[in-house]
């Protein structure tokens, strides 16, 4: 398997580069619209052909790049049944996505955002927002609930054998990947924390409202289209 990992300084975003050696059918999860380029570049340098984008949610802080890779490679966009209904493929908990012998098992793990999927593949596991290194994502916007936060992470993600990868969507203090095991002993905000002291932390967080959240909602649930001005505007 040809793997990357792919940053995004601007908005803190991690892409990931997916290719089945043998068929060299490749996949980009989270793709950034300002990195499309880039990364077709290096889907061209390592021989490979796009045939998926993989979303996880639809995220706030920035704009995907699906559409416009959908556009320029007729690549398959994937995202939540609950997410942008622009994508080709809605996929729901226990679905499986295939590019060329590569099988990702999606798991649903909502909360920080209702429609956020994670997308297991052998020893690791792409993980969103949901799950970051010595985090989580925020619960409060886009019908995000800190009490569904806590079942995903418990119940579904935490359940995966300790030794997983994991390899979130953001990182912030220079992290690149964790492991289920780790975030199990040492994740401040939900290690041997009761669901009622996690709603607690998430609900004093205090955050900032993302800087791009009028931009980017709106055009991730159109694949990352943004809507066109009013006529005469």
């Amino acid at each position: 398997m040809i793997f990357r990992q792919l940053f995004d300084s601007e908005s803190s975003t991690y892409t990931y580069l997916l290719g089945d050696e043998s068929t060299r059918q490749a996949v980009l999860i989270d793709p950034v619209i300002e990195q499309v380029d880039r990364d077709l570049k290096l889907v061209g340098e390592l021989g490979l052909t796009l045939t998926h984008v993989l979303d996880t949610h639809v995220h706030a802080d920035h704009v995907t790049a699906s559409g416009v890779l959908r556009e320029r490679t007729q690549a398959t966009v994937v995202g939540s049944k609950g997410g942008a209904a622009c994508a080709n493929v809605q996929v729901g908990h226990g679905d499986e996505v295939r590019v060329g012998q590569l099988v990702f098992q999606v798991l649903a793990t909502p909360g920080h955002t209702d429609d956020s999927v994670s997308y297991l593949l052998g020893d690791r596991v792409f993980t969103g927002d949901a799950l970051l290194v010595r985090g989580n994502g925020r619960t409060d916007f886009q019908n995000g609930s800190a009490s569904q936060l806590y079942d995903s992470l418990t119940r579904v993600l935490f359940r995966l054998p300790d030794e997983t990868l994991v390899y979130p969507a953001h990182d912030y203090h220079g992290h690149s990947v964790t492991s289920i095991g780790e975030e199990k002993r040492h994740n401040p905000r939900v290690a041997g924390r009761s669901r009622e002291e996690f709603i607690a932390i998430m609900e004093n967080l205090h955050l900032p409202r993302p800087r791009k959240i009028d931009l980017a909602v709106p055009a991730n649930r159109a694949c990352g289209h943004t809507a066109p001005s009013p006529q005469g505007a």
